[in-house]
């Protein structure tokens, strides 16, 4: 007589830890990869009291910037390989596609505070050659600082 086949029980819940050991790689994967992907050039910005320009309009109208860095290298952000240096001819050929394609492309120079006044008159040429009519200049804007004459324990005459 054959045995009666026991019916196997449906298990109704769900095995959850495999989902949450992938979850914690991919949070830690992505907690590396966050901060390189945002590193961009490493560049000083002088510090000025200039007026920023209008929102509105930056957000119609992405900018083109022309980082030179402390090695008076040139960075585009236009194109690819936005992290790599490049030739001026590269510089002049990026920018004029860009104008051609919307005129009223914001052009600004980011350079680093100890580039030579050379490099930057020199980068300004090869934007204004490849059409840009005006450039303007990133700065990092004015910290306020202690009042003239003041101490640092704040009296202005120094006496204690």
């Amino acid at each position: 007589m054959p045995k009666p086949q026991r019916r196997r029980r449906l298990m109704g819940e769900i095995n959850v830890v495999p989902y949450i050991d992938v979850m914690l790689v991919l949070l830690i994967i992505f907690m590396i990869t966050a901060p390189l992907l945002k590193e961009g050039v490493k560049v000083d910005l002088p510090d000025a009291g200039a007026k920023p320009i209008d929102a509105d309009f930056l957000a119609k109208h992405e900018p083109l910037i022309l980082t030179i860095d402390s090695r008076s290298r040139l960075f585009i952000n236009f194109g690819q390989n936005q992290d790599q240096p490049v030739a001026e001819s590269t510089v002049s050929s990026r920018t004029a596609a860009l104008l051609r394609r919307d005129p009223q492309t914001p052009v600004l120079v980011k350079a680093d505070t100890t580039v030579p006044y050379g490099s930057v008159v020199r980068a300004m040429v090869l934007l204004q050659k490849a059409g840009a009519s005006k450039v303007g200049f990133l700065t990092d804007p004015v910290r306020p600082g202690p009042a003239p004459g003041a101490t640092p324990n704040g009296d202005a005459n120094g006496a204690h």
